[in-house]
């Protein structure tokens, strides 16, 4: 290994257990991690949030929990169950999955070509000797330490460098949200001149969703707040609707002038059945999210009279990442950051994030100490 101080410590965002925001610690005193064979060690600029983060905090992903999300935790999350994958997650563990940075040292067998380098980082993890088992993945900040740290360890088939003029906080706004958007239009299929509904797109997976549509040469019906009309409409979408307009499924069909090909939907909930009404006879429904409640009513003679497709999008081939990264670098894509905070206020940063004021994605900004830094020169 080439660059490190095995003596050095960090900061970080410390979650103790399951629960409330409570759970969260931010430290000063957490080890610097070395980077095993093959993996690399990066200094984190910036990481995004994202609903993983809370999902995972409070249980939310437990089966026992039925209702929307929440920022507060689950008193009948079972911690067996609560990980996105279903089974259980060992504390104390550090998130963050939308990591910005650069790398300053490498493991053993890991490219040395990459120090120094400015980087994006893929945050799912795949088994090396079998990439394409998405029953052996896991997820940065879940089945290992993310980056709500000054330092992080990721594999360095994960490491995407980026030639590009944006800031380390508009680059911290892609990872988690883009990735999931793309991989929602591409497990989609949607191509030009079809037309998409985006129930949730306001936040960071809905405002990605609006762009990465339009890149496609879709016509995009967008749901937002009443108060995020103009900034979803800045992002390219065809036409907004207001979700406190009362039945906003009939009023974005009406919007639409007829039914959809796709629905791209994060939100899940009540509104799920009138989603599939609106799609067209073969359309295709995809979602990555529920934060409206995950347990939803399914007619089956909508789906199979109407020949529909279901698509469930979570773990994506490198390839996603990839087409992602070559966006932005060819300034096809613009990032939306919604507003940032340090380290220390990542309990203001959730509230905020479960408050769903913002348009886009938020950011925690990370500085490194320099006393701290196990890579001097």
């Amino acid at each position: 290994m080439t660059g490190s101080d095995p003596s050095a410590v960090m900061r970080a965002a410390v979650l103790l257990g399951t629960g409330g925001p409570e759970m969260l610690e931010v430290r000063d005193d957490v080890p610097v991690p070395s980077p095993g064979p093959r993996d690399v060690l990066v200094r984190v600029a910036a990481c995004g949030m994202n609903n993983t983060d809370i999902n995972t905090r409070v249980g939310w992903y437990s089966r026992s929990v039925t209702s929307a999300t929440s920022s507060q935790g689950f008193a009948e999350a079972d911690p067996t169950d609560s990980a996105w994958g279903r089974g259980g997650l060992s504390f104390p563990r550090i998130q963050g999955a939308d990591i910005a940075g650069v790398v300053v040292a490498a493991g053993e067998g890991a490219d040395s070509g990459l120090m120094g380098r400015r980087v994006l980082i893929d945050p799912w993890l795949r088994d090396r000797d079998r990439p394409a088992d998405r029953d052996l993945a896991g997820y940065l900040g879940s089945e290992r330490d993310g980056g709500y740290a000054e330092y992080c360890t990721v594999p360095q088939e994960n490491v995407y460098p980026v030639s590009v003029g944006l800031s380390d906080v508009e680059l911290a706004s892609f990872a988690c949200s883009w990735s999931t958007a793309e991989h929602m239009l591409q497990r989609a299929d949607l191509r030009s001149g079809e037309t998409v509904a985006v129930p949730g797109a306001s936040g960071g997976v809905g405002s990605a969703l609006v762009q990465l549509a339009k890149r496609r040469g879709a016509r995009v019906v967008a749901v937002a707040g009443e108060s995020k009309r103009a900034a979803v409409s800045d992002l390219g979408a065809d036409a907004v609707i207001a979700r406190e307009s009362g039945d906003i499924v009939a009023a974005a069909t009406a919007a639409n002038g007829n039914s959809f090909d796709v629905v791209a939907d994060v939100v899940g909930g009540s509104s799920f059945p009138g989603w599939l009404e609106a799609l067209r006879r073969g359309g295709r429904y995809v979602t990555s999210g529920a934060i409206a409640g995950p347990v939803v009513d399914l007619d089956l003679r909508t789906l199979y009279l109407k020949d529909l497709q279901l698509h469930g999008a979570t773990v994506y081939a490198p390839q996603v990442f990839a087409d992602l990264v070559g966006y932005i670098e060819r300034g096809e894509v613009r990032p939306v950051v919604g507003g940032t905070y340090p380290l220390e206020e990542i309990h203001a940063a959730q509230e905020a994030f479960a408050g769903k004021r913002h348009v886009g994605s938020l950011v925690i900004v990370v500085e490194p100490a320099v006393s701290r830094d196990p890579s001097p020169g």
